[in-house]
């Protein structure tokens, strides 16, 4: 049990650790820029080289923004998955609401060939995408939550969303092959994931979007630690579970729809970032482990992407190979240390 110090000093470092990746992420490209002139654009709006206010407004800043919301969602989402399952394996993919995401962004790309007259249409276009991921990943939830009003084991609900994922990952196989090059082309590079290709229009819709999903789950912090303990306890507590449930996965959906939407699967964020809030925090209550979960979700996305760019290169690594890299290892020691505390059980 931290005290109350360390508390606060771990909070302190967080943030001073988020904000400053933040602001060096914005530093950071591929075109080298004064640090004097992005200051002065941060603060002011005003620079003698208009490319470079191009650059940093219109490229830097969104891309900052993407990752640091992206981290908030998908750590956030993940927590919650490992709470209601009481699997440490547990993520956003695990009720296959990003794969629904992905199917509903892969009918939308390769299934309806008005896609590029649709996008056309600014801040509605943008709807149109996250609508189609929302939609994608409520189809999921709506058969999960289905199959759950008659059974009541929650493993067997997780095998059943594993299924679910599998399954529209096959019909997504299906759409890839009948599509057309371009559209192919233009769904395998999104499956890699990116932070960069989101406008400030988009993040109009992506921040609302994840903003409701993490208002949603902090609403529900009792509920989750009611959760933590059995579902009998929360029943004891006069908790509605199946109500309970629908809420914790209506957010998820929220949160890992919005994010998938825009910047496609982003992969091993969900399972690792609330591990390392719970090693750091040396708590398991919602309550300080939930905004913890959230911050280093932030510093985490936001340094793998500051890594992704090659700082000085015009070529930037996939997000996903940088988020592995940093959530194997910590899914590796958690199998070890399981494995470790079977055997001693």
């Amino acid at each position: 049990m931290l005290l109350k110090k360390q508390i606060i000093f771990i909070w302190i470092i967080l943030i001073i650790t988020l904000v400053g990746l933040f602001i060096t992420d914005i530093l950071l490209g591929s075109v080298t820029i004064p640090v004097k002139e992005v200051i002065k654009i941060l603060f002011t709006g005003q620079t003698d080289h208009s490319e470079y206010f191009t650059i940093v407004y219109h490229f830097r800043i969104p891309k900052a923004l993407t990752a640091l919301f992206a981290g908030f969602a998908l750590s956030v989402s993940g927590l919650q998955m490992q709470t209601i399952f009481k699997n440490p394996l547990a993520g956003p993919y695990v009720l296959g609401i990003s794969a629904g995401a992905s199917l509903g962004v892969a009918i939308l790309v390769m299934g309806i060939s008005s896609f590029a007259i649709v996008s056309q249409f600014g801040v509605l276009g943008n709807w149109t995408i996250v609508t189609a991921a929302w939609l994608g990943s409520g189809l999921i939830l709506f058969l999960i939550m289905a199959i759950s009003a008659r059974v009541k084991d929650i493993m067997t609900i997780l095998i059943l969303g594993i299924m679910f994922g599998s399954a529209t990952t096959a019909v997504v196989n299906i759409l890839q092959y009948f599509s057309n090059e371009s559209m192919l082309k233009a769904f395998v590079i999104w499956t890699m994931g990116s932070l960069g290709g989101v406008s400030l229009a988009q993040l109009k819709v992506l921040i609302p979007g994840v903003i409701i999903g993490l208002i949603i789950t902090f609403l529900l912090i009792k509920i989750l630690n009611a959760m933590l303990v059995g579902e009998n306890y929360a029943k004891s507590m006069g908790m509605n579970v199946r109500l309970s449930r629908f809420l914790v996965f209506f957010s998820t959906s929220l949160l890992a729809g919005s994010i998938t939407a825009f910047c496609g699967p982003i992969g091993f964020i969900g399972i690792a970032v609330p591990h390392i809030a719970r090693i750091l925090f040396r708590t398991a209550n919602h309550k300080s482990l939930l905004p913890g979960t959230m911050i280093i979700g932030g510093i985490v996305l936001l340094f793998s992407d500051i890594v992704s760019q090659l700082p000085g290169q015009e070529n930037t690594l996939p997000i996903n190979s940088i988020t592995a890299l940093i959530g194997i290892p910590v899914i590796i020691w958690i199998i070890i240390k399981n494995q470790k505390l079977a055997a001693v059980s």
